[in-house]
């Protein structure tokens, strides 16, 4: 089972219209289980794959997420570029709940996650000035266009650690950085994917304001539930725009990320490490 285009998402996708012929594939990669199964299928007219990021039923919190299990799993099913889809809370007025916002930027403010292939004997450096495929993000952009959805192009998106959410003190602070929205899981999937060669760019969804805002307080939990489900409705909308209108050929640098990032000398790399990590750099040993 392969694949041309990989989707990072909630439950709610899975009935998207028009996404037909699905099987469930479960893949182990070098270094673990994947979140879960990959739903491969055809949508548009495109083999694609989705990947519930938390698990079906939202079993595996941020912390918990094994990044590198999840992209390369994409990999392994020869998936070129990554649609990710995740719910936010907006650090500026002017992004409103139900409006996707699609990032340019991130800020890390996680501890301690894991968020390379490398190491252990090979080391590797991939420019990351620019996270974000401009390719993807811009057929991002025009898909929510095409489906209704008020969306904004460019943006920082402040990945923190979680899982509880941010005290006002720190909201006010990233405000006054200039960040935009703050999510808890899409930092790590951009650098992996960089290094897996992988086109990589995602929806963010506003459910709310961040508790900066003064009317926070009074936003309920049914309020929060009620904006995801229609964020959800929106994103299968979205994603069904973005497959229908994906190039065929990549024409980012994205695809050579690994060309000159290779930093330790070809006989030194150790024969496991070389297995291991075969998929990605093979072409370059």
């Amino acid at each position: 089972m392969t694949a041309q285009i990989g989707i990072i998402g909630g439950s709610g996708l899975y009935s998207m219209p028009g996404f037909t012929a699905q099987q469930e594939v479960k893949l182990e990669t070098p270094w673990g289980a994947p979140s879960d199964a990959y739903v491969a299928g055809e949508l548009s007219g495109k083999k694609v794959a989705f990947l519930a990021r938390h698990g079906r039923g939202h079993r595996i919190s941020p912390s918990e997420l094994n990044f590198r299990a999840n992209i390369h799993g994409f990999k392994q099913l020869g998936v070129e570029r990554i649609l990710s889809l995740s719910a936010v809370g907006s650090l500026k007025e002017e992004h409103k709940p139900l409006d996707f916002v699609i990032p340019d930027q991130f800020f890390d403010r996680t501890r301690g996650r894991v968020s390379t292939f490398f190491g252990e004997g090979l080391v590797a450096h991939v420019s990351f000035a620019d996270p974000v495929c401009a390719e993807v993000a811009f057929v991002m952009h025009n898909a929510c266009r095409k489906a209704g959805v008020n969306s904004k192009l460019g943006g920082t998106y402040l990945c923190m650690e979680g899982p509880a959410f941010s005290t006002k003190a720190e909201s006010n602070v990233y405000r006054s950085w200039g960040m935009d929205i703050i999510g808890m899981t899409n930092l790590q999937e951009a650098k992996l994917a960089r290094e897996a060669e992988i086109c990589y760019a995602t929806a963010a969804m506003v459910t709310d304001y961040d508790c900066w805002h003064p009317e926070h307080d009074a936003v309920t939990v049914a309020d929060i539930i009620a904006n995801l489900t229609k964020n959800a409705e929106n994103a299968a909308k979205v994603v069904a725009a973005a497959v229908a209108s994906m190039p065929p050929d990549r024409g980012c640098k994205c695809g050579s990320a690994l060309a000159h990032a290779l930093i330790t000398d070809r006989k030194a790399i150790p024969e496991e490490t070389k297995k291991r990590l075969g998929l990605l750099v093979g072409k370059y040993l």
